[in-house]
């Protein structure tokens, strides 16, 4: 499954203190709801779902808005948060294998988001095979 979704906000920009209480920002609710939005069923046929507590690869390409430094860690958070809000899968521990690569600076800034159900056959970056050497020490565990 390929989706491509608008630039998270950054976890420092996802979270939100109150008193004592951690809640999701108002950016972040925000974005949710877009993702939510944009991966909404059409007529019923809506994005196909793992299944329910199966075991996922997500890989993201990360396209930034700009030139500035970012840690490309601070954009999972939200980014898996939205994707299990919408229902593309269950709850973000279901991800076995989470890859990020930053891409070249695009307006606006975007994510493209593979997901593939594990095991997998293929790196998720860059389609090439996995090693036979990699196949038999995952059958060992």
């Amino acid at each position: 499954m390929k989706l491509t979704l608008p630039w998270p906000p950054s976890v420092n920009h996802y979270y939100r203190r109150v008193g004592p209480r951690t809640l999701i920002s108002r950016e972040g609710r925000e974005y949710r709801t877009q993702v939510c939005g944009l991966l909404a069923p059409a007529g019923g046929n809506g994005i196909r779902k793992p299944p329910s507590g199966g075991r996922i690869a997500l890989a993201m390409d990360a396209f930034p808005p700009d030139r500035r430094r970012r840690d490309l860690d601070n954009l999972l958070k939200c980014t898996q948060d939205s994707l299990a809000h919408a229902e593309v899968f269950e709850d973000d521990s279901q991800i076995d294998l989470l890859a990020v690569r930053r891409c070249e600076v695009v307006r606006n800034g975007t994510v493209v988001i593979r997901i593939s159900e594990m095991p997998l056959d293929r790196c998720p970056l860059c389609g090439g095979r996995y090693s036979q050497m990699e196949s038999e020490h995952q059958h060992d565990n």
